[in-house]
């Protein structure tokens, strides 16, 4: 087997991981933009993480049914809480989410002092180690994305909050397990800020296109300079969103200018 085809071996299942994680955080990631919570990402990967790390503390199996329980268990208590804290406390919700990020990550590095790989632990659980995703573990994250596609472009706002709070946190467990914590947040939030000036109508297909593209030239520039692969898809991401958004906030301007 050739150097080519063990880096395509390597980039295909990335690139496809990709494909599916931009598929759920760019719309969700649009609706966290509107809400103005921006880091709930940030936090519910980090509780869905203290889960995780919570299991492996019991020595389950680190791909097990248990490990997966433990996640989403934690996520959703933390949807709960955050959903709460929405409807009484509105005014301080993002300040609520930064609390419980530092609490989860704090709780992390607590249950992480004892072990002595837990600085590696605690690295793939924040920038993740999209390049060694087997294809197997992508089909039920599929199906499972899927599922949370058809019930958020099925109901829409009929969701209510708890349903997007639930929804969230359910996508995000499984994300954070595939391309760890840094990544989820760029791929929610670099695409829905970057099209913040398209026209509504424009939106999601340019958002689409933004996280396809991040992932696509992160992935190839990664392999060409051997770099870390989720550090600089995040910085390709942020190249193509500011593009994207220069080139719309130019177009808003020369438009006023024409009018005027």
């Amino acid at each position: 087997m050739t150097t080519s085809e063990i880096e395509l071996g390597l980039l295909v299942p990335a690139f496809l991981t990709g494909l599916l994680v931009v598929s759920t955080h760019v719309p969700m990631g649009q609706q966290v933009l509107a809400r103005g919570i921006i880091f709930i990402d940030l936090a519910i990967a980090q509780i869905a993480g203290l889960g995780v790390i919570a299991a492996h503390s019991f020595g389950w199996e680190p791909h097990g049914w248990e490990v997966q329980v433990a996640a989403v268990t934690a996520a959703l208590i933390g949807a709960v809480v955050l959903n709460w804290t929405e409807r009484h406390w509105a005014r301080m919700q993002e300040a609520l989410i930064g609390v419980l990020f530092v609490l989860a990550a704090s709780g992390g590095i607590l249950l992480l002092s004892n072990n002595p790989h837990g600085g590696e632990h605690l690295k793939e659980l924040l920038v993740g180690q999209i390049l060694w995703v087997d294809r197997a573990d992508l089909v039920p994250v599929a199906i499972l994305y899927v599922i949370v596609l058809v019930f958020w472009y099925g109901l829409g706002r009929r969701l209510g909050g708890a349903g997007f709070y639930v929804l969230f946190s359910i996508i995000v467990t499984a994300s954070v397990q595939l391309v760890g914590v840094y990544l989820v947040f760029a791929s929610l939030i670099i695409p829905a800020v970057a099209t913040a000036r398209v026209k509504s109508n424009w939106q999601l297909p340019v958002a689409y296109a933004i996280g396809i593209a991040g992932y696509a030239l992160g992935l190839v520039l990664s392999a060409m300079f051997d770099l870390p692969t989720g550090a600089v898809i995040i910085m390709t991401l942020a190249l193509v969103g500011a593009c994207v958004f220069t080139g719309f906030t130019a177009g808003t301007a020369d438009q006023i200018s024409e009018e005027g």
